[in-house]
């Protein structure tokens, strides 16, 4: 029985101690721990690498390229008018179509013009008549100037042979009397005639040294008066360009100087471009402009500085600032560039006055410049 007794004692019972294989796997936690510290600094210097590398770049981008939201594509709008008024009869042009220099637009009822037109042309034409008229008087008063000189000649004549003979007493003094008396007569109707002659050459328009016909001129202006006023019942384009705000039809009464249309050369087109006076230290006209238009996202375009305003919007606004009164506030001010359009960039002419634009200039300065503003031991 008692060689059948198993004691408790002789069996292995787990002890609760770790023992030293247990720890083992200690160095390899640590190790796991202070590679994820390596890589995640890694990671982070990269990324702080990365960053820094990106934040330059933006700030030398900022410095060359110089970039405004603030800015609007404009053009001079030609508004077209007619100079004479009348009833309008054909209009020849629609809204939005391009037209070219020298094309018809609006026609006019020219029939009263023409009717002016044919009175002036028969007014030259009487004054040639009454010019021919007048040479004929002044014939008739030179033929009159001619028998007065020969009556005053006779007379003269007469009264030295009346004198010969009254001083050998073979004439009574009554008759050398009557002489004389002829004699002032005749020197009076001679002058008369002068004078006549003198009149009907100034009437004839013969007087002056380049026979100047001053009726005939004066009619042959009023003749092409009439002419140039009907002329203007045809209203043409000035120059190339795209017809908007077209605000009459046939059978509209217009007068002198009423705005028809408005007429917009989209290929003489520019940027106004508001950068503010900080950003205008290195922009200078002739440097080179990309920008785009919300319009055409993806497109670019290109152009050029044209010149910069001579002062700040506010300026020339319609109630300038004054910065003497009341409590100053210092607001950035913002001066207008204008930037020409490349139209080689633009052949479809697609840009249109008042689109939104983002003008990038590129003021051309060099890295190294930069970054010798940057550097603070300057």
């Amino acid at each position: 029985m008692a060689d059948d007794t198993i004691t408790p004692a002789t069996e292995e019972t787990p002890s609760a101690t770790p023992t030293a294989h247990d720890a083992l796997p200690e160095p390899e936690e640590e190790k796991s721990g202070i590679s994820k510290r390596y890589k995640a600094l890694l990671i982070l210097l990269i990324l702080l690498i990365i960053g820094g590398w990106f934040g330059i770049k933006w700030l030398i981008k900022s410095k060359t390229h110089v970039e405004t939201d603030n800015a609007f594509i404009e053009a001079r709008i030609v508004p077209i008018s007619a100079k004479v008024s009348g009833t309008v009869t054909h209009v020849l042009v629609n809204d939005n179509q391009f037209v070219k220099q020298g094309d018809l637009l609006v026609e006019l009822d020219d029939r009263d013009y023409r009717v002016k037109v044919a009175q002036t042309e028969a007014g030259v034409g009487m004054a040639e008549n009454e010019t021919g008229g007048e040479y004929r008087k002044a014939d008739v008063a030179r033929a009159g100037l001619q028998s007065a000189q020969a009556n005053y000649d006779q007379a003269v004549l007469d009264l030295n042979r009346g004198e010969a003979l009254f001083s050998r007493e073979v004439i009574p003094k009554e008759q050398l009397d009557r002489l004389r008396t002829a004699k002032r007569v005749a020197d009076s109707k001679l002058k008369e005639a002068a004078e006549a002659l003198k009149r009907a050459q100034a009437e004839a328009g013969l007087s002056s040294r380049d026979g100047n016909k001053a009726r005939i001129l004066q009619r042959r202006a009023q003749m092409d008066e009439a002419k140039l006023q009907l002329s203007y019942t045809k209203v043409f384009a000035p120059r190339d360009g795209y017809i908007t705000r077209k605000s009459i039809e046939p059978g509209t009464n217009i007068q002198a100087g009423q705005s028809l249309m408005a007429l917009v050369p989209l290929q003489d087109a520019w940027i106004t471009a508001n950068y503010k006076e900080s950003q205008l230290t290195y922009i200078r006209p002739g440097q080179k402009v990309e920008f785009t238009v919300d319009a055409y996202p993806g497109r670019t375009f290109n152009g050029s500085v044209d010149s910069i305003m001579a002062g700040t919007g506010a300026a020339f606004s319609l109630l300038p600032p004054e910065n003497a009164t009341g409590n100053y506030v210092k607001v950035v001010q913002r001066i207008p560039v204008k930037i020409a359009i490349d139209n080689t960039s633009d052949p479809e002419h697609l840009l249109r006055v008042g689109m939104s634009v983002i003008p990038t200039v590129f003021v051309g300065r060099s890295t190294s410049d930069i970054l010798k503003d940057l550097n603070p031991f300057n």
